[in-house]
């Protein structure tokens, strides 16, 4: 690019964004900005209930074990215990 080009992007730019601002796109900011706000919030909170899930299922698979070995217990005490 040559410095003659170079030198009319920034001018250029800016008259674009002040071409934008007089046809009220500058009016969108604030609602652009709160659903970003709001997509980044409804995205922590998901992140933190498939933690809070993984966590619950965790439990559950531990509280299965245990009960498992009481059965297991139960089932050996029965065959080999005393009479």
């Amino acid at each position: 690019m040559s410095a003659a080009a170079r030198a009319w992007v920034v001018p250029a730019s800016i008259g674009a964004l002040e071409a934008l601002k007089d046809q009220g796109i500058c009016r969108w900011s604030y609602p652009l900005r709160s659903l970003q706000q709001q997509a980044k919030s409804n995205f922590r909170s998901y992140s933190q209930a498939r933690k809070l899930s993984a966590q619950s299922s965790s439990l559950k698979n531990q509280e299965k074990l245990k009960q498992e070995e009481s059965l297991r217990t139960v089932m050996y005490l029965s065959c080999w215990g005393p009479n």
